[in-house]
């Protein structure tokens, strides 16, 4: 008798069954391997025609032959309407991450200019879904911009910066104040009136109406001269010359694009490079590269549109989108994003003019971006082929994690992990740990280390058990010597782990850099050479894992310093809590006064001071 499993079915075979049962509906298809991984997710306008193209034996690329030998099953989604598929598409290409799909990697929202709904608005910087109420500018291409026009914009108009919670509480004016960055309307510098109008012209300057505002200031300044009011003259110079180091940074500002993404792409050796610029009330606010995933023989137009697809995914688009390349279905592409947006968005691959000039400046934005990666990336395979000889791996670590912790004398203690691959430093999958043992010795470093990587292997146990998802690492680097690797081998031990690589860095006797020493478990510690370029991506590894460690620590602590233990009691609001840090000036004050004190502030009861005094005094 034979009992030999039957060869699994693959290919040309299999998608031809699926014609059967197929009709000309729009809608989605998806492609799955022998372990039922999706390898490729589709739209179509007519479904069967399109599979049938999967069903012909040859006229296929490399990668499409490949993605089609692999193919066990299929499944499939019909929809209502084309942009239905093409919107389906996309979110199913995010969430699954399919091998032959070109990927976005990098979707982090962009961070806008956010002016509150208030009597005294807030300037700020907002990042994620807008919300009702207050007025938002951008998107920005990074956090560093928006800091830079904020810093300028706050030396222009002088608008507050802080929290509702803490302007309600203030009893005299900031530094913000003394250093002529805030009129101080926490504490009646400034009439209502007069806030509004700075409000006013900030939000006509982010509205593109620059000259406009600086020749108003100017025609100001000149006014207070004759007046002889000096003062208030050069607090207008002031603003002028801020609000034009907020136009020089900007570079290149549009004479006749108002609202636009500009986005270009560069393909060169299987890989690729799309920059975006993002262009809002006729001004340049930054550019942003990515790098998608692709494969050798993907077109631009199929890189393009899987781009916008996805990059709009969760982002509001402009009311332009302007090509480097055409993609395939952009009518679909611009109903769907006319959708979103609730009116018409455009979309063209400009040939003259300044709108084609912008584009051709970006594609070489691209151009350059993707030949500094490519040779980065080179440089960065070499140094991990010299990591892996230097501590005996089996092959060239693609996930490396190294760990770090911070504290003073034990206090807001966190523990940071970062990551790192071929492609360099991978931020979005950086971890904190806030250090939870309330056994711990204050200061206890092993402890804190052993806390973090159980934290971590149990994750990872339960994630990604069989280690198929791409979240193991090849390597572990801990800052620390042979006490720490006892303790992670300890903790390797009680889960059963025991071919995972760690090693310890420590510092050597003087403590300088170069003279590292490298421990692991069961092994004397070694040293590399000094001026070995592998001991400084070592470093480089380490001092990142410290910076964010430190980073971490740093704003745990700075949120445990804002806290006023008054907001923990209830029924003490913004009114009452003003009330009694005036009566008597600090929350530490508050804490030491007796109960008839409290009573006589005014707007608290004799129930509240009750509530008040049993607060502090139980807590002692």
């Amino acid at each position: 008798m034979n009992d030999a499993t039957p060869p699994v079915r693959k290919g040309h075979e299999v998608i031809q069954d699926y014609l059967k049962t197929l009709d000309s509906s729009p809608g989605v298809y998806r492609m799955l391997d022998e372990q039922s991984r999706v390898l490729y997710v589709g739209k179509a306008r007519n479904l069967r025609n399109r599979v049938s193209n999967y069903a012909r034996p040859s006229g296929h690329s490399r990668r499409i032959e490949r993605m089609i030998s692999e193919t066990v099953s299929m499944m499939f989604l019909t929809t209502r309407t084309e942009t239905e598929a093409l919107l389906l598409e996309q979110n199913l290409i995010k969430q699954l991450k399919p091998k032959f799909n070109v990927l976005l990697r990098d979707d982090k929202s962009f961070p806008n200019i956010l002016v509150t709904d208030h009597a005294y608005p807030q300037i700020k910087k907002h990042r994620g879904a807008k919300k009702e109420g207050g007025s938002y500018y951008g998107p920005f291409a990074s956090a560093g911009a928006v800091n830079r026009v904020l810093s300028q914009l706050q030396k222009g108009f002088q608008l507050r910066n802080c929290t509702d919670s803490m302007f309600e509480t203030r009893t005299r004016p900031c530094l913000q104040h003394q250093i002529k960055r805030c009129t101080a309307p926490c504490v009646g510098k400034i009439s209502e009136e007069d806030y509004a109008a700075n409000v006013k012209d900030a939000q006509r300057f982010l509205s593109g109406k620059s000259t406009q505002i600086q020749e108003t200031l100017a025609a100001q300044m000149a006014e207070a001269s004759e007046a002889m009011e000096f003062e208030r003259a050069a607090a207008l110079r002031d603003r002028i010359r801020a609000l034009t180091q907020v136009q020089t940074a900007q570079g290149i500002n549009p004479q006749t694009v108002a609202e636009a993404d500009i986005i270009a792409l560069h393909l060169e050796n299987g890989q690729a490079c799309v920059q975006v610029f993002f262009i809002r009330a006729n001004q340049n606010w930054g550019n942003r590269d990515f790098y998608p995933r692709v494969g050798e023989d993907v077109s631009a137009a199929e890189v393009m549109e899987a781009f916008i697809g996805q990059f709009y995914d969760q982002k509001e688009p402009p009311r332009l989108l302007l090509l480097s390349h055409g993609i395939e279905n952009d009518d679909l592409m611009v109903q769907a994003l006319s959708d979103k947006l609730g009116r018409k968005v455009d979309i063209t691959v400009p040939m003259r003019g300044e709108k084609a000039e912008l584009v051709d400046s970006a594609t070489r934005n691209a151009r350059e971006s993707l030949a500094r990666r490519m040779s980065e990336t080179a440089t960065q395979a070499k140094l991990l082929r010299g990591l892996a000889e230097a501590f005996d791996l089996d092959a060239p670590p693609q996930r490396i994690e190294v760990y770090d912790n911070s504290h003073i004398q034990g206090t807001n203690a966190v523990g940071a992990m970062i990551c790192a691959g071929p492609e360099g430093f991978m931020k979005n999958q950086y971890r904190k740990f806030n250090i939870k043992g309330d056994d711990l010795t204050p200061g206890d470093d092993f402890g804190m280390m052993k806390e973090v990587l159980n934290r971590r292997l149990k994750r990872l146990l339960k994630e990604d058990p069989d280690r198929d998802k791409g979240l193991w690492p090849d390597l572990m680097l801990i800052d620390g010597g042979a006490g720490q690797i006892s303790a992670v081998a300890e903790i390797m031990l009680d889960h059963g782990i025991d071919d995972l690589p760690f090693v310890g860095v420590a510092k050597g006797v003087d403590r300088d850099a170069g003279k590292e020493e490298f421990h692991r478990s069961g092994q004397r510690p070694f040293a590399l050479r000094h001026n070995d370029p592998v001991l400084y991506f070592v470093q480089r590894l380490r001092d990142e894992a410290h910076r964010f460690a430190i980073g971490t620590h740093r704003a745990k602590r700075a949120k445990s310093n804002m806290k006023n233990p008054l907001d923990e009691i209830s029924g003490v609001g913004g009114a009452r809590k003003r009330a009694l840090l005036a009566h008597f000036g600090s929350a530490k004050a508050v804490g030491r006064a007796n109960l008839a004190d409290l009573k006589a502030v005014d707007g608290v009861s004799e129930s509240l001071a009750e509530r008040i005094y049993a607060f502090f005094h139980e807590k002692g």
